[in-house]
């Protein structure tokens, strides 16, 4: 025989499934106070059209100098029968109750930042509707100023995310969007759209944030372009480890730039006026299905012309990649390179000559990288 069933009190009660109201209770704070404001005027005004028969624009009227006791010159006081003497003894001691404690609540929330923290969900659910193929620039310091110049001189959609009060006031008296959170959640990196932006740079003044946001945007968004700064060596294996596409230090930046021009004068003008041009470098990759390619699969850039029907530069060409490794670039290449499934080809141009670079590759195009020239 089966064991009976122990009656613990309370335990076998069915839970009663909230509705619409409790929901809105419990998510909206404000409303409860509201609600009951709203009851007894309402009450209230029904009071005064069931005891002294007014219209329902004199009813409210009533209500409301009742409420805020400053109507008891009104002439309808002088002719007001009992009934509608007991609704204005009731609307004084119970309405003004309902004032009280909803002029407190409303304190108390005010006080407690509900409605500041209100504005800024709304505010961050307004930059996921809005921001699409935007750059997310994590750290707004002296090289995430300089970022951001660049970026918004080209026209370039971008979103800055920094907690620092007074650098988001900066950013923002420039006329950047801004999302005052921390870059190293989760749940921040997709409220600044990681899932559809064009790529993520992580510039905060820490290797180690750097590193958190990194592993955080990669296991979010697996695709995305991510870069990062790093201050050692260390630091850069580190953030290539973590999935970081591209690397860059400051220092060993700078010590380049700087080497290079005492040895190369010309070439490093050159590359500064190409930088402050309408110049772009692009990076078009080839699909890997050859039948996408077409009667392009083979044919070499001679036979082409792209340069020429184009009018923009194939700087290089990197093969397909091969068990992950990827070949090293073709720089300069030659009439006789011939295009081949996965191939990167690497180009310079201005807009215009772009577009009309993809536009002559047509369905064989995979995807395409923009580069600062």
């Amino acid at each position: 025989m089966s064991r009976p069933r122990r009656q613990h009190r309370g335990r076998n009660v069915p839970r009663r499934r909230r509705g619409w109201f409790d929901a809105l209770l419990t998510r909206q704070p404000w409303a409860s106070p509201l609600l009951a404001l709203g009851a007894v005027v309402n009450a209230g005004a029904l009071g005064y059209r069931l005891t002294e028969g007014w219209d329902w624009g004199d009813c409210y009227w009533m209500v409301l100098i009742t409420l805020s006791t400053l109507g008891f010159s009104d002439p309808h006081t002088a002719v007001m029968h009992t009934g509608g003497r007991l609704v204005t003894a009731l609307l004084l001691v119970g309405g003004l109750v309902v004032v009280q404690q909803t002029i407190q609540k409303l304190l108390e929330l005010t006080n407690a930042g509900y409605f500041r923290r209100l504005r800024e969900r709304r505010y961050r659910l307004q930059l996921q509707r809005t921001m699409n193929q935007h750059v997310i620039l994590c750290g707004y310091g002296r090289i995430g100023r300089e970022i951001a110049e660049q970026l918004t001189g080209e026209g370039v959609p971008l979103l800055v995310v920094e907690l620092d009060p007074d650098r988001i006031g900066e950013a923002q008296q420039r006329g950047l969007t801004v999302l005052q959170a921390d870059a190293t959640l989760d749940e921040t990196l997709e409220e600044a759209g990681i899932h559809h932006c064009r790529a993520l740079v992580a510039a905060l003044p820490s290797n180690a944030a750097n590193l958190y946001v990194i592993l955080s945007a990669r296991g979010l968004a697996p695709r995305a372009r991510l870069i990062a700064r790093a201050d050692s060596s260390e630091a850069e294996g580190k953030l290539r480890l973590a999935g970081a596409d591209q690397v860059v230090s400051p220092y060993v930046a700078g010590g380049r730039t700087m080497a290079a021009t005492a040895l190369r004068p010309l070439a490093v003008t050159f590359m500064d006026l190409l930088a402050g041009s309408d110049c772009e470098v692009e990076e078009f990759r080839l699909s890997a299905d050859p039948e996408r390619l077409g009667g392009l699969e083979g044919a070499s850039l001679a036979e082409l012309q792209l340069g020429r029907r184009s009018g923009a530069l194939v700087l290089a060409i990197r093969g397909p990649s091969e068990g992950g490794i990827e070949p090293p670039l073709i720089a300069n290449p030659g009439g006789d390179v011939r295009l081949e499934p996965g191939q990167l080809l690497v180009v310079m141009g201005s807009q215009g000559q772009l577009q009309t670079f993809a536009d002559l590759l047509g369905p064989a195009l995979a995807g395409v990288e923009v580069m600062q020239a």
